[in-house]
């Protein structure tokens, strides 16, 4: 099934999918080493990822769509994409599933490759990890093993340097996904931290010699005066933009270890009852045993004290019974 929600990069393979790119990866999850060591992409993908952002990313809008191409040994071919398209709650009537399936025919039919092979998503400052991206990828992976995410960083684009990057799921967190186990215990015995939950793969991308032809003519109409421009840091904005975010993350992060704190000691504190009621009840146990049997301390039996008091509850009853039937004179 495929679904998209906005700003939460929520995205997973559709149905027909699974079949796997050039027919390898089927389910594996991405269990072992990784399938995939380079990502190639064609340039045209580099410019429909752009001008997709470009007329409908706004700000901290996130714009997803679906990547299209062919594993070649340990090489992924990225070749086409295509984007998700907006709508609001309003749009009922959207079936994503069908227009993902429309898409693929429609490719199908012009000779161009339509088998999945991962997703895009632009990011804003950075901040793209979230449990969506990961249900997502890690959805992505467990259907087709070759499956990788393109971030875009549209702001740093902008400054004049492309930042397009692949990522995929390390099999250590693959495996604590399929489990659905992400509790502290669970983390600290697969050994896993912020380091082991992403693997970067890296990235070349691909033209044609027409358009690295055309590229090398309008570098020579194009050419930039003072080429010393481009040695200047960042400007003050995207630095206190970026800092403002890291400071957001760190507080986030402060409030989680408060709330770790006081459920510790809140667990603390109820085990610590519990164990002074098991107590209480150990040394509460002899004293009504005592009360409702007093001879079973001064005459021991080996048999418990709850057997003696009941024997010694049905011998009284049997003695009042015969008594009440005796006949009377």
């Amino acid at each position: 099934m495929a679904s998209r929600k906005e700003g939460t990069g929520s995205a997973t393979p559709s149905s027909s999918s699974t079949s796997g790119p050039a027919g390898k990866g089927k389910g594996k999850g991405g269990s072992g080493d990784s399938a995939v060591k380079q990502v190639q992409i064609d340039g045209l993908v580099v410019l429909k990822i752009i001008k997709h952002y470009q007329e409908e990313g706004q700000g901290t809008e996130v714009v997803q769509g679906v990547l299209l191409g062919l594993v070649v040994e340990d090489r992924l071919e990225i070749t086409n994409c295509f984007p998700f398209p907006q709508h609001t709650e309003d749009d009922a009537d959207f079936d994503e599933v069908q227009y993902q399936m429309e898409m693929m025919r429609s490719l199908r039919h012009v000779n161009i490759d339509h088998l999945h092979v991962g997703w895009y998503q632009s990011t804003y400052y950075g901040s793209f990890v979230t449990r969506a991206l990961l249900d997502s990828q890690f959805s992505y992976q467990h259907a087709i093993e070759e499956s990788v995410v393109l971030i875009y960083d549209p702001i740093k684009t902008a400054q004049g340097s492309l930042s397009l990057k692949a990522y995929r799921l390390t099999p250590k967190l693959m495996e604590v996904c399929k489990e659905k186990d992400f509790s502290p215990e669970a983390l600290k015995k697969g050994n896993i931290t912020f380091e082991h939950m992403f693997e970067e793969v890296p990235i070349v991308i691909k033209n044609s010699h027409l358009i690295n032809v055309l590229m090398w003519e309008l570098e020579k109409k194009s050419a930039v005066a003072d080429k010393h421009e481009l040695l200047s840091l960042a400007s003050s904005n995207h630095l206190g933009k970026n800092l403002q975010l890291l400071m957001d993350r760190v507080d986030e992060m402060s409030q989680d270890i408060v709330k770790y704190n006081t459920y510790m000691r809140n667990t603390s504190k109820q085990q610590q009852q519990k164990h002074q009621y098991q107590q209480r009840r150990q040394q509460e146990n002899p004293h009504s045993l005592k009360r409702i049997c007093p001879n079973s301390s001064s005459h021991p039996s080996p048999l418990p004290g709850w057997i003696l008091c009941s024997s010694q509850a049905r011998l009284i009853l049997t003695a009042r019974t015969s008594r009440n039937s005796l006949p009377k004179t």
